[in-house]
């Protein structure tokens, strides 16, 4: 887009976690849901818009969150069948550790970016993985959590759909209005994390 080869552009995220889950796994059968959210992403006025944004990843911690078999490095045996090897597994104390730390790192990080401070911020929109881990940011980062967009409680973790569902229902609500300063922050397997400061446009 920048490049002006398209002036629109269709962004989609979108899981069937309950397709991967283990429901003999209690730890983690509870938390998943499935959705799809979407976005249409196009040029704005001056000022306005995607501000900057933040990515990073760390390979170290990809046996905390993932699917252990049915891949092309450890194809899927009748023994993981019975095991459920090829489900969604999750160590779930340092997902919590990684999670917390990284969403307020990811926050001050992309908010240095754009030359921002928390204070700047109308509202904060984070991956919907779990309350605690909102919570617990939100501790960290020293905001109180009106500050934060949440619809866990209605849907569990959707994963890549979970930061487009609720900014879309916090923009039908009324949390969002033109002007107003919007960060998005995620995490996920890999270990990866992304962030994004916007000012909104309409």
């Amino acid at each position: 887009m920048a490049g002006g080869d398209y002036d629109y552009v269709l962004v989609i995220g979108s899981d069937l976690l309950t397709r991967i889950t283990n429901w003999q796994d209690r730890s983690t059968c509870i938390l998943f849901g499935d959705a799809a959210g979407a976005a249409v992403v196009g040029p704005v006025e001056e000022g306005f818009g995607l501000l900057g944004f933040d990515l990073g990843s760390d390979g170290s911690g990809a046996g905390f969150l993932n699917i252990p078999a049915g891949g092309s490095a450890r194809p899927c045996t009748p023994e993981d069948l019975a095991c459920g090897a090829n489900k969604i597994y999750m160590e779930g104390r340092e997902v919590f550790k990684f999670a917390v730390k990284i969403q307020g790192q990811a926050v001050e990080s992309v908010l240095a970016k754009v030359g921002m401070s928390i204070d700047d911020v109308n509202l904060i929109v984070p991956h919907q993985a779990n309350i605690r881990i909102i919570d617990s940011a939100a501790k960290r980062l020293g905001v109180p959590m009106e500050k934060f967009y949440v619809n866990v409680d209605r849907y569990g973790n959707t994963s890549a759909a979970s930061i487009p569902v609720a900014l879309d229902e916090a923009v039908e609500s009324g949390r969002v209005k033109k002007g107003d300063i919007v960060l998005v922050v995620g995490f996920g397997a890999g270990l990866t994390w992304a962030s994004g400061v916007m000012k909104w446009a309409y």
